[in-house]
């Protein structure tokens, strides 16, 4: 986060998994930085409720005086059913309801709004409210809708340049029936510079929780690894799915080689349609 800072990286993602709270870390780097602003998640709406999210992005930019914005998403059946002990369903319509609660939130209003799966009232923050940008992470053509009617930004994650123009397209057309503008559109992408062994074994190993979910396994399928998703959503050990998963996976769906390789594959996302190239780098 330090170094990203100081080579003028203008936005920091602070994602939520396994390790760090996101709010917790994203407070740490925003008191030890001196220009990034910082985005949180995408955090699942599963297991986050919209009060604490926008409590937490509230409580971020108090504390840290940074720009703040917040990422919505579902995660997987392993983080949500089996880690936290939610039920993962309907995530696209939870997205938006959790989406159309935080919008308010974070401008300031008082919460009214009582959905299927997401509800409010009554509550107002009390910190000054961010009236930051939300960012809506897609994994099927029900979520990519979702971001359209309700979200600043929409996020993809692990696509092909194939995957990603198809997308781009559902989602203007889905913002055109909304009546809004086409949200920004960007893409996370693993990245390793004349990576070594243990650089793609990284990244690999940050694929195995996304192969089985709904919307991510289907986005691998369109990559050419149905053989690996089919695999996956049999439930073997995540050792197993690891050492089954190829390095070409990392290849197909982000950056790796030398400079100019990734100089020329960055291109090639731009092309199909990406506003923000957004790394994800092995360390």
């Amino acid at each position: 986060a330090k170094l990203a800072d100081q080579l003028g990286y203008p936005e920091l993602w602070v994602g939520e998994m396994a390790t760090y709270d996101a709010f917790a870390f994203a407070t740490a780097v925003g008191l030890q930085t001196e220009q990034i602003s910082l985005t949180i998640g995408p955090l699942a709406v599963s297991v986050r409720t919209p009060m604490t999210i926008a409590m937490g992005a509230a409580s971020v930019s108090n504390l840290t005086g940074r720009d703040t914005s917040i990422a919505l998403g579902a995660s997987s059946m392993v983080v949500v059913e089996e880690w936290h002990g939610r039920e993962r369903a309907r995530t696209a319509t939870h997205i938006d309801e959790t989406a159309r609660i935080l919008r308010s939130l974070l401008d300031g209003e008082k919460a009214a709004f009582k959905g299927e799966l997401a509800s409010c009232t009554g509550y107002r923050l009390r910190l000054d409210a961010p009236g930051t940008p939300i960012t809506i992470a897609a994994f099927g053509p029900a979520a990519v809708r979702a971001a359209a009617r309700r979200a600043d930004r929409m996020l993809l994650n692990m696509v092909t340049p194939q995957s990603l123009a198809m997308l781009r397209e559902q989602l203007v057309a889905a913002a055109e029936k909304a009546g809004r503008e086409t949200p920004a559109l960007a893409v996370w992408l693993p990245c390793a510079v004349d990576p070594k062994r243990e650089s793609i074994d990284q990244l690999k190993r940050a694929t195995v929780g996304y192969l089985a979910a709904p919307g991510y396994g289907e986005m691998m399928m369109a990559a050419g690894f149905a053989d690996l998703v089919k695999y996956a959503r049999s439930r073997p050990h995540p050792k197993e799915v690891l050492a089954a998963t190829p390095d070409e996976l990392i290849a197909a769906i982000g950056l790796t080689g030398n400079e100019a390789a990734i100089d020329a594959r960055i291109a090639e996302y731009k092309a199909a349609g990406a506003d923000e190239i957004c790394l994800v780098p092995a360390t």
